[in-house]
């Protein structure tokens, strides 16, 4: 008799849950002499938040378009969904991005489009749900567009431009732009500058809603330390539709502070304001910027 092949042990694999979503280690990114990102490693898990504060030009930006591949680091290793994004073509980070959503600097959205064709725009080129070259059937676009622009309360501009919105008004439209295609990660570029306080509190209340409605994986940069506050101790209710002060053990966002390409600083909320580092201080206090 053939004896029988022994049969091949995979190694175990982590639940998706306990997997990153992101992680960066030992990233590095210059430009010329100037230091974009130094040493630079984390990771993180779904429904995680990190808030990512710091001078202008600390690397902020970089930390987010190296995350997706829009930018090249010099060395280190970076992984999206525990596949590595260093390394690979565009075309090849296509299926990647799609699990994405971003929110870029005052919205980003196409002046020529209306608000409806922009939220769509995701969709339309999300690699995922391309089967042989065909689009999503048009209703099931039309339908998702909706939910999104109803989700953040301007289901009545599906037809208007964006010269035709306010700042606060755009900026959400972004969001829904940025959540339509349900993804595991979400980034925000300075979701609230400038915008009043009120507009501003109303953003992050949606950026709650997005990442607790769906366990979102969220990093966002900002200048102000209410932003970190709001996303640290705030948590979106589905029951009662409303933000709710969170529980301790709810608690999953930690802090971090960039300072020349360096993460300078990484803790939790109060060991942020804890700190006595001058240049942590800087943006541990309401109304820092």
């Amino acid at each position: 008799m053939t004896p029988t092949e022994p049969a091949v042990v995979q190694p175990p694999q982590a639940p998706a849950s306990e997997q990153p979503v992101v992680r960066f280690d030992d990233v590095n990114l210059a430009f010329g002499e100037t230091p974009a990102l130094v040493h630079l490693s984390f990771s993180m898990r779904a429904g995680e938040t990190r808030v990512v504060l710091g001078a202008a030009g600390s690397g902020k930006t970089m930390l987010l378009k190296t995350a997706v591949g829009l930018i090249k680091p010099d060395s280190g290793h970076i992984s999206l969904f525990g596949e590595e994004v260093t390394g690979r073509k565009e075309s090849q980070l296509y299926e990647l991005r799609s699990k994405v959503g971003i929110l870029f600097q005052e919205g980003g959205l196409f002046d020529s489009l209306t608000i409806a064709e922009n939220v769509a725009y995701p969709l339309l080129n999300q690699f995922t749900l391309h089967k042989n070259g065909q689009s999503p059937p048009p209703e099931e676009v039309e339908q998702r567009v909706r939910e999104s622009l109803t989700f953040v309360e301007l289901e009545h501009t599906l037809d208007k431009f964006p010269s035709e919105l306010s700042g606060g008004m755009r900026r959400r439209a972004g969001i829904a732009r940025a959540i339509v295609t349900a993804p595991q990660l979400v980034l925000y570029d300075s979701p609230t500058a400038g915008l009043d306080p009120i507009t501003a509190n109303l953003i992050i209340n949606l950026i709650l809603k997005g990442r607790d409605m769906r366990n979102t994986a969220t990093i966002m940069v900002t200048h102000r330390y209410q932003d970190g506050h709001l996303m640290a101790n705030f948590r979106y209710n589905p029951s009662s539709g409303k933000i709710e002060r969170a529980e301790s053990s709810q608690l999953t966002t930690r802090f971090f502070v960039m300072q020349e390409g360096r993460l300078f600083f990484e803790g939790s909320e109060a060991e942020l304001r804890a700190s006595t580092d001058s240049y942590v201080q800087k943006f541990a206090r309401p109304g820092s910027s």
